[in-house]
């Protein structure tokens, strides 16, 4: 440890710490635009700025590397007036429609011109003029709200190894796009929606059918039923401004019931049915033969990755559906027979952490005679707009559960919102159906946490199962190359698209740290603790379903119902 001084107070700095570092440790706040987290520092966008003793002039402190006995000043006269003219600089060719905008309310820009004072339009000029591409049934963008920090260039690349947008043209001219500059929709783009979490304005958004879900559930001639993800219940309290990892999953059923949904189901329900019809799967590879590793199939984004960029290994793919589909496949097939509705008369809602599962639902394998098993996909931050938007603070409200026949659930199940959750709920049912016996401790630590690629191996009776977790597609894209290069040591990959799995996924409330992703991981973690019911083979209801309607894991009508084929996609680089 070594110190510096900044404003006249001495501050620790550890080793490699950069001047921006060692301010935030010590509580000094410097606005930034293209900082990223993690990765290595690009000095972009100015905004960072400070002034050194005996240095000169103006210093980026994201960049610059501290250094014992530095006299650093944060806001002097020269920084604060060099900040607000960058603001001001961003805001001439920037639209004025914040009323209308997606992030009204919740801008970076917005409260950087607000933190700096600026009240009017400094400069004045031609301003360019794009349109906005809605071609992606998952991500908006508006090329004209765009300042061009490069987050979204580098989330894209460096993390998800996807590269889907890129900056295009120089100086002046320069904007970010897609290949060709096309839509969205034929771009290699994975829906994955990390840009949108880094996008300091509304360039980058989600496709919002808040609109389109109040206007069916004012309509009297159809059953709208809604499904929620293990991930959304904690994390959605945040936007009602509860502390991260808040669990609000009886809060936010009972508020759904308030919003007018006919039922609500719990998307932790199917998530055990998948681990019956996955694991069955896996087991059925491993004993009679078939395309090993297998990888889990519950993350749209890393089907949509392995179909562009590794279309050798779709047959390693599991055929099984999400979990989101499996539920919208049950509601309108058991459900619906049940209830007496016909498919065509249910609107099947999911709300879900995930934009790439807009994606999904509008895949043509997602349906049956037309019908889709999805028919409107919210996020977490869309669901909290619709409370908003009918009066509803979940956060008043007493709890309710989940309705059945869709209504029980492990907390294994819940634990899919987590990389490395969907794993280690299918090697506790792995190892009973392997041994008849269950695991004497279902924490399985090697699995938990934020780490990017983790490896298990587990004697199940005669036979050891060797798995590998891994999050975000830029460690996804590592392990695939060592695969391609000849590893074959592996039976059963996990991978999530998001860095930590679902908690942090691209529809998950905006401006949240890594702190508070922890926080939400920690929650779903607490909740598998204190639950009785911890493994997807002992769900009463599961075991139902197939009873009365399934049959069997990969049975025919299993099969026909909750699994699925993909296909290769052409790569637009």
């Amino acid at each position: 440890m070594s110190t510096l001084e900044a404003n006249g107070k001495q501050l620790e700095v550890r080793k490699g710490d950069t001047i921006l570092q060692a301010l935030r440790r010590g509580g000094i706040h410097v606005p930034t635009i293209c900082h990223m987290e993690g990765l290595l520092p690009s000095g972009t966008c100015r905004m960072c700025v400070v002034e050194v003793e005996g240095m000169g002039g103006l210093i980026p402190s994201c960049s610059f590397p501290a250094a014992e006995g530095m006299k650093v000043h944060t806001s002097t006269p020269t920084v604060l007036k060099t900040r607000k003219a960058i603001v001001e600089l961003l805001l001439s060719n920037h639209p004025d429609d914040c009323l209308y905008c997606a992030r009204n309310g919740n801008c970076d820009l917005a409260n950087l011109a607000k933190e700096h004072g600026v009240r009017q339009r400094v400069f004045r000029g031609a301003r360019k003029r794009m349109d906005k591409d809605s071609s992606s049934p998952a991500i908006v963008r508006d090329p004209e709200k765009c300042i061009l920090c490069g987050k979204c260039v580098r989330v894209c690349e460096e993390v998800q190894g996807v590269s889907a947008i890129d900056f295009i043209n120089r100086g002046s001219r320069a904007f970010v796009g897609t290949a060709f500059n096309d839509g969205m929709n034929v771009s290699s783009c994975i829906n994955c929606g990390q840009c949108i979490l880094v996008c300091p304005t509304a360039a980058l958004s989600e496709k919002n059918y808040v609109a389109e879900v109040l206007r069916v559930l004012a309509d009297p001639g159809k059953t709208v039923v809604v499904q929620h993800a293990p991930a959304v219940s904690v994390s959605i309290a945040e936007e009602f401004g509860a502390k991260p990892g808040t669990d609000f999953d009886g809060q936010m059923v009972a508020a759904m019931r308030r919003a007018g949904f006919d039922k609500v189901f719990d998307t932790s329900f199917t998530a055990d049915l998948t681990i019956m019809e996955e694991g069955s799967e896996l087991l059925k590879r491993v004993t009679e033969g078939g395309a090993l590793p297998m990888f889990t199939s519950c993350s749209p984004g890393w089907i949509k990755f392995v179909e562009e960029f590794y279309p050798e290994f779709i047959p390693n793919l599991s055929t099984c559906k999400s979990p989101q589909q499996m539920m919208g496949a049950i509601i309108k097939s058991f459900w619906a027979k049940r209830e007496g509705i016909e498919p065509r008369d249910i609107v099947s809602v999911s709300i879900m952490p995930c934009t790439a599962k807009k994606f999904e639902c509008n895949r043509p394998e997602m349906g049956k005679d037309y019908v889709p098993d999805v028919d409107y996909v919210l996020t977490t931050r869309e669901l909290a707009e619709l409370f908003k938007v009918v009066g509803i603070n979940p956060a008043t409200l007493e709890p309710e559960g989940a309705d059945s026949p869709f209504g029980e659930r492990s907390s294994a199940g819940k634990l899919f919102g987590a990389s490395g959750g969907v794993m280690e709920a299918a090697i506790r049912s792995a190892y009973f159906l392997l041994t008849g016996d269950e695991m004497k401790d279902y924490k399985i630590q090697d699995l938990r946490g934020m780490k990017g690629c983790k490896e298990l191996r587990v004697q199940a009776g005669p036979v050891e199962v060797a798995a590998a977790v891994v999050s975000s597609l830029g460690q996804a894209r590592k392990l695939m190359e060592e695969i391609k290069a000849g590893r074959n040591d592996l039976h059963f990959i996990e991978v999530m698209t998001c860095p930590g799995g679902c908690i942090n996924g691209g529809g998950q409330p905006l401006g949240a740290n890594m702190e508070s992703v922890k926080a939400r991981m920690a929650a779903l973690y607490n909740i598998d603790r204190e639950d009785h019911l911890r493994v997807s083979h002992k769900n009463t209801e599961v075991a139902r379903l197939y009873k009365e309607f399934l049959g069997a894991p990969l049975g025919h009508l299993s099969h026909e119902l909750l699994h699925t084929h993909y296909h290769k996609r052409e790569v637009m680089l």
